[in-house]
């Protein structure tokens, strides 16, 4: 499958590098910390590296959703899945995504400032967010993808977030042993009208595919987080509901975070539905009390973000090194 040219022209213009049907792109933590700068909150909450971390995507313009949130330009993305064969092996597409990785990192090497062990280091990434754009579990070969990066990429960690509107696909990724360290489901709404409202699927049945989604974190036998993004006037009153379904998810962590008024969804949204720290840290503390399993652990408020632990998970915060 092949990204029409008008739309590689739009992406290249926001600075994604695209190979095939995927995409790359340096994010703004990892220009910050090779320039001496606090790292990104995946660094502070689990210990990722900020400077090597790949943040990319298989399905770059294919999403079962067009979430009104969303910061990515949804209005260029098509529904549509990957018929038989159009999918790129993994050992072709990983290695291409790495070296337009490079060419994104390699002016960093002549700039003022700029930590030069950091910035070699960053030309090769130990660290794999599987996100960026679209929903990345479109893509069919996603255990092969987990198990290339894992065994031959040699990854020390590996992040998924997924919508959570494929349920077959992380059944797949559980029967054929190719977890990622950590699997991510996306929440913006616990009952069905305003998941509706906010997600806006388009599968007629996506509210019961991301249910049976969040079924499967409490015995996936990984890592599991749920990413809860709250946004001013649309579902910050709806503490209960996010009680109910974060507790039934037995997840081992919950980051609350507040949406960010960037990108395409400032066509849709306002800048007052943009919750200040303050605001993610209060709703936070609001709905840890709904949650008798979880704890406050942690905040980055640079990131506007707030990390909930499990107390009954026995999985360590931080990535082995």
């Amino acid at each position: 499958m092949k990204i029409p040219a008008p739309i590689v022209a739009e992406l290249e213009k926001k600075q994604y590098f695209l190979h095939g049907h995927s995409a790359v792109q340096i994010c703004g933590w990892n220009k910050k910390v090779l320039q001496g700068k606090s790292p990104c909150y995946k660094q502070v909450f689990y210990g990722i590296h900020t400077h090597r971390c790949m943040e990319f995507s298989p399905a770059a313009i294919w999403c079962s959703n067009r979430c009104v949130y969303c910061w990515r330009p949804i209005e260029l993305m098509g529904p549509g899945e990957f018929k038989q064969g159009e999918a790129e092996l993994p050992e072709k597409l990983v290695p291409g995504l790495i070296e337009e990785r490079r060419k994104l990192l390699s002016g960093f090497g002549g700039r003022t400032g700029v930590n030069l062990k950091l910035w070699r280091e960053s030309m090769i990434p130990d660290h794999f967010a599987i996100s960026l754009s679209g929903e990345p579990t479109v893509y069919p070969l996603m255990p092969e993808l987990i198990r290339y990066l894992r065994d031959v990429q040699r990854a020390r960690s590996i992040f998924l977030v997924t919508n959570g509107t494929y349920p077959e696909a992380i059944a797949r990724l559980v029967s054929e042993k190719a977890l990622p360290h950590q699997l991510y489901i996306s929440l913006v709404a616990a009952t069905e009208p305003l998941y509706k409202k906010i997600v806006r699927p388009r599968q007629r049945d996506a509210w019961e595919r991301f249910n049976r989604s969040a079924g499967m974190l409490r015995y996936a036998g990984t890592r599991s987080v749920v990413r809860l993004t709250v946004i001013k006037g649309m579902n910050d009153s709806a503490l209960s509901d996010f009680g109910s379904f974060i507790e039934k998810t037995g997840a081992d962590f919950v980051e609350v975070k507040a949406y960010m008024y960037l990108g395409y969804s400032r066509d849709r949204l306002k800048i007052e539905n943009m919750p200040l720290h303050a605001d993610i840290v209060a709703f936070s503390e609001k709905l840890n009390e709904l949650l008798p399993s979880y704890e406050y652990l942690d905040e980055h408020k640079p990131s506007r973000i707030v990390l909930l632990r499990n107390k009954k998970t026995k999985k360590e915060r931080f990535i082995p090194t």
